[in-house]
């Protein structure tokens, strides 16, 4: 067939623009990313997780009566149903933390559906605000203690803490998460977040989107590289180990997760900015060993391949000095995502089109059915 007919092959669908946003700009210059036109740099400087979420679901920045009102709602809605603590409880002590949430949030659908697409701006901030509460709940149940879930906080990034981690958080702490939910928070088009919008074409509820967002996040492509990059810090003790180290799996030609991105071609503009918070983390910690480490990695990366460190690798850093366990790195990740997944939701409904691609067909040509005794 002529290409008129049989329309552009792009395996992966890179470089083909799906759909139209509003919401996000990644790569212009080939390192910049803005959110609804204001720059991840200034956002992440200046502005709080509540107004970053309250920016990608409205479309403008809160006023302060805005944000006191929003700030409210997120902790209002943290409380879980008895019900949904139950399945919770009988969820192994071993199973995965994106099941966990992925889980939750179903049975959450469950117990409070979606029945129409009225209440769609309440769903999201719901989903949004009981997210750290479903797996802290599980984390703390399977520990043998009790979840804070009714703790006073000042911060959507002060109750993230509060749920990963069993003492309260630093400062310090808190302000890296807040940093870094701001730069996980949106990215266009990703895998996981175009699922979202594929399930939304379909009229399909929130909470089947979310969950389907999540799914797709757990694959090691695509989330999970924060995990890795810090699981591979761990293994040198020194910085002269890890430069040893690391050439030694360049040449076996072994992949080394947090450098180099799919779409950005200069450098990850978030990753300047989490570096930094993870600096200041092992600094106050008295573990500038382990920043010296990936800074050592992070060279070699450059100076034998010309890879970029991307958000994942400082964050994992960050996230592991300010005491939060590996498996609970890409949870974190779900916690800021859903309010870009949220947004894409409401804005694919606002202007749907069922998303149905074509696909380049490699199986064999039409043939003849031979009956079972025939063959």
């Amino acid at each position: 067939m002529s290409e008129s007919t049989e329309g552009i092959v792009a395996i992966g669908l890179r470089g083909v623009k799906a759909g139209k946003t509003a919401i996000c700009t990644v790569g212009r210059e080939g390192h910049g990313l803005h959110y609804r036109g204001y720059s991840i740099e200034d956002l992440s400087a200046h502005g709080s997780f509540e107004e970053v979420s309250f920016l990608l679901l409205k479309g403008k920045l809160p006023t302060k009566s805005d944000l006191e009102s929003w700030s409210e709602e997120l902790q209002k809605y943290h409380d879980l149903p008895d019900p949904l603590k139950r399945v919770l409880e009988q969820i192994p002590s071993n199973a995965h933390p994106m099941d966990v949430l992925r889980t939750g949030v179903s049975m959450l659908g469950t117990l409070e559906p979606e029945k129409d697409f009225s209440h769609q701006d309440k769903l999201a901030l719901r989903i949004l605000s009981i997210l750290p509460s479903i797996l802290g709940y599980w984390y703390h149940h399977v520990k043998g203690k009790e979840a804070p879930l009714d703790v006073k906080v000042n911060s959507h990034a002060e109750y993230v803490m509060r749920m990963l981690k069993e003492t309260p958080p630093t400062e310090s702490e808190i302000k890296m998460m807040d940093v870094a939910l701001i730069l996980y928070a949106e990215h266009e088009f990703n895998a996981s977040t175009f699922t979202a919008r594929v399930c939304a074409s379909t009229l399909s509820d929130f909470y089947s989107c979310i969950t389907g967002a999540i799914g797709t996040l757990k694959g090691p492509l695509h989330g999970g590289a924060n995990e890795r990059a810090m699981e591979y810090i761990l293994n040198f003790k020194t910085p002269e180990d890890a430069v040893e180290g690391t050439k030694n799996r360049l040449a076996r030609k072994e992949r080394i997760m947090g450098f180099g991105h799919g779409v950005y071609k200069v450098r990850d503009p978030r990753n300047a900015i989490i570096k930094e918070q993870a600096r200041k983390l092992c600094e106050e910690a008295g573990k500038m060993d382990l920043f010296q480490i990936a800074e050592a990695i992070e060279k070699v990366m450059w100076d034998e391949k010309k890879l970029f460190p991307n958000l994942d690798y400082y964050a994992g850093l960050a996230f592991y000095v300010a005491g939060i366990e590996i498996p609970m790195f890409t949870p974190v990740f779900v916690f800021s995502r859903t309010s870009g997944w949220a947004a894409h939701v409401i804005e694919q409904r606002s202007d749907n089109k069922l998303i149905r691609p074509s696909a380049l067909y490699t199986g064999p040509e039409p043939r003849e059915y031979v009956p079972i005794d025939q063959r």
